[in-house]
């Protein structure tokens, strides 16, 4: 005697769009490309053959980054290694400062009256350029390392804080109102019932804008805030292209070995 066939159900139909929301598609993506468009001649775009044209300043560029001078190559790790500082230092503060604006600036932890000014905040960090506020700083507390640790504080801060702010929104409410549940203090829902659960992703957002701002501190240094940079800086000027190609491989070397030990701290935290 043979089974009976189960019941099948019927398969769904492939979801449709609307026509509204073709048009919607059809009017933001036809937006970009006409703004494409109408923006090559405002960036020069027709003049990209330039680039190819036979120009003799560009084959001497060429031709000395192709021959790196390492003559000088302690200094250059020194510097080098202290642009690493300036990083570390400011995403160790910049770490302190979002911590407390990320939970404040979370709609699920602080009340509208807090928030808004603290979003506001971090718009304000986030929007204005490490290079302007390194400037700010270098007037303030001179030339030096401390002015690139402080620009880097700054906009860092402003955009863990916004990240962190973020990770907390999207945590399981669960947790939290089990701690709440035993009469514990908001000071305890955090630190039990919010921590445990963004702390994977708050460790990895800090350890990406460590790798990012290792960057930053050495274009800070164009600015005299201290690293590299400066180095850098002296050599294009005084067209020492070999000295500038020996300065880039270490930068890269420097980022290379900074992304793989992010990626083994990824691996023992996360």
């Amino acid at each position: 005697m043979t089974a009976a066939p189960l019941p099948t159900s019927p398969v769904p139909a492939a979801p449709q769009k609307s026509a509204v929301s073709w048009a919607m598609d059809v009017l933001v993506w036809g937006g970009v490309i006409a703004v494409l468009l109408y923006s090559v001649d405002a960036v020069d775009l027709g003049n990209i053959s330039r680039l190819f044209s036979g120009n003799d300043s560009m084959k001497m560029f060429v031709h000395d980054l192709l021959r790196p001078d390492f003559s000088d190559w302690k200094m250059f790790v020194a510097k080098m290694w202290e642009t690493i500082q300036i990083a570390l230092w400011g995403t160790f503060l910049a770490v302190l400062f979002g911590i407390p604006l990320g939970l404040a600036a979370a709609r699920n932890m602080a009340p509208a009256w807090v928030v808004t000014p603290v979003r506001w905040l971090m718009n304000l960090l986030r929007s204005v350029p490490d290079l302007v506020i390194g400037l700010l700083f270098v007037t303030a507390v001179g030339l030096g390392p401390l002015a690139g640790v402080l620009a880097i504080t700054l906009n860092t801060a402003g955009v863990l804080a916004k990240l962190f702010s973020e990770a907390v929104e999207s945590i399981d409410k669960g947790p939290v109102e089990g701690v709440r549940a035993t009469g514990a203090s908001k000071l305890h829902e955090i630190v039990w019932g919010v921590i445990p659960q963004v702390a994977p992703l708050w460790t990895s957002f800090a350890l990406y804008r460590f790798e990012s701002n290792s960057r930053s501190a050495t274009v800070l240094g164009l600015i005299g805030a201290g690293g590299i940079g400066q180095v850098l800086f002296d050599s294009m000027n005084a067209f020492n292209f070999k000295a500038v190609s020996a300065i880039v491989i270490i930068v890269v070397i420097a980022v290379t070995l900074i992304d793989t030990l992010s990626q083994i701290m990824r691996k023992r935290l996360l």
